[in-house]
């Protein structure tokens, strides 16, 4: 089966998982960090999902599955050292899990200063979650040379990696960007509103 075969067909699994988990489970939201703390969150959305952190993780840890901006996510650590952070979110990355650092906002992005949004048309969007960062669109800028945008997808805010009608290289951007350990999606692009060209969070 081609890649983005195989690819398509692991996200409507992974999505079919997800709803069954919300029918099935109500789950309290996560608490967010407070000042100066830092997070480890981990996309968790099945049980085999949890139990394989659960396997990995020190016994003594005190791991809490909960929503966050609408996922299901393992809560595993908080942490005072953004370094201790990341050393404990490259861990889990390693197993094959989507692992996030959190940390509370210096302040929150905000669409409202936008101008003119639109939508964004035919194609494919790789979207990238920023989970309150606004640092990540720097960091997705960095790492694929080029600028990104701040779209609306499903009533939430996304930082636009790309927008293209070549699948392949929608697929290639996707994976590129999931295994540098960013949440990326993709997604049919006349779903998406483009609120700015340039992200500026």
């Amino acid at each position: 089966m081609p890649l983005f075969g195989l690819i398509i067909l692991a996200a409507v699994r992974w999505m079919m998982s997800l709803n069954v988990a919300d029918a099935q489970t109500t789950l309290p939201n996560c608490q967010p960090p407070k000042a100066g703390e830092y997070l480890v969150l981990v996309r968790s959305p099945t049980s085999e999902a949890q139990e394989k952190l659960r396997r990995a993780l020190p016994s003594n840890t005190n791991s809490i599955v909960c929503r966050y901006l609408n996922e299901t996510v393992t809560r595993t650590g908080t942490f005072t050292q953004l370094d201790n952070a990341n050393s404990q979110a490259q861990s889990i990355r390693a197993l094959g899990l989507a692992a996030f650092v959190v940390r509370s906002p210096k302040e929150k992005p905000s669409a409202s200063t936008a101008a003119d949004p639109k939508p964004l048309g035919a194609g494919y969007a790789v979207l990238v979650e920023y989970f309150n960062r606004p640092e990540t669109a720097a960091q997705v800028q960095q790492f694929l040379k080029t600028d990104v945008g701040l779209t609306s997808y499903a009533q939430r805010n996304y930082l636009l990696a790309l927008h293209t009608t070549d699948q392949n290289k929608a697929t290639e951007t996707l994976k590129r960007l999931s295994d540098r350990g960013f949440y990326a999606l993709l997604v049919n692009s006349r779903q998406v509103t483009l609120i700015r060209p340039k992200a500026s969070l």
